[in-house]
């Protein structure tokens, strides 16, 4: 089984290959796309890695064989530190369904409760039933908000909410 590992400077490295992996699996997944996250310098990876994993935020990979297989970020809202979003959730074909994607999520879900966060929220795309099954069973419902998704106008976002800690909560309630 994979070990889920902060990204540190160190997995820079790692951290740029699976996410580029993850453009290119399930392109219409993501905010972004292979073809502008590719053309990044390595200076800019870096940059990322301390973006992603500084304060108000974390980014984990799974590593197995020295090598990048899942991962999945997570980030403070700015204007409520009481909650917090997923994003670039991402597991690798060879990997799906055992169990890692869960794995995942927890560790987020871990870590935004440490940091006193009672709600995770996520986007997932109209296109996505896949991730939209994955993020059910891991207890997120859907709020209702929808949005354009920015790559492609035929295809939307659906928000999904969870409530971390004390227990069950209407998404959105406070």
């Amino acid at each position: 089984m994979p070990t889920v590992v902060q990204v540190s400077p160190r997995l820079a490295a790692e951290f740029k290959s699976v996410r580029l992996r993850a453009l290119q699996d399930t392109p219409a997944a993501f905010g972004s796309t292979y073809a502008k996250e590719s053309r990044l310098s390595d200076s800019e990876w870096l940059e990322r890695v301390a973006t992603w994993s500084g304060s108000g935020s974390v980014c984990y990979l799974a590593m197995e064989d020295g090598a990048a297989c899942g991962i999945i970020a997570c980030y403070l809202d700015k204007n409520n530190a009481a909650r917090a979003y997923v994003a670039s959730m991402w597991v690798a074909p060879s990997h799906r369904r055992t169990g890692l994607g869960s794995t995942l999520m927890n560790t987020v879900e871990r870590w935004a409760e440490k940091i006193g966060a009672d709600e995770l929220r996520l986007m997932v795309t109209s296109r996505n039933a896949a991730a939209l099954r994955f993020y059910e069973r891991c207890g997120f419902t859907l709020t209702g908000v929808t949005g354009p998704y920015p790559n492609d106008p035929a295809i939307y976002e659906r928000e999904m909410a969870k409530a971390l800690g004390a227990g069950p909560q209407a998404p959105g309630a406070r």
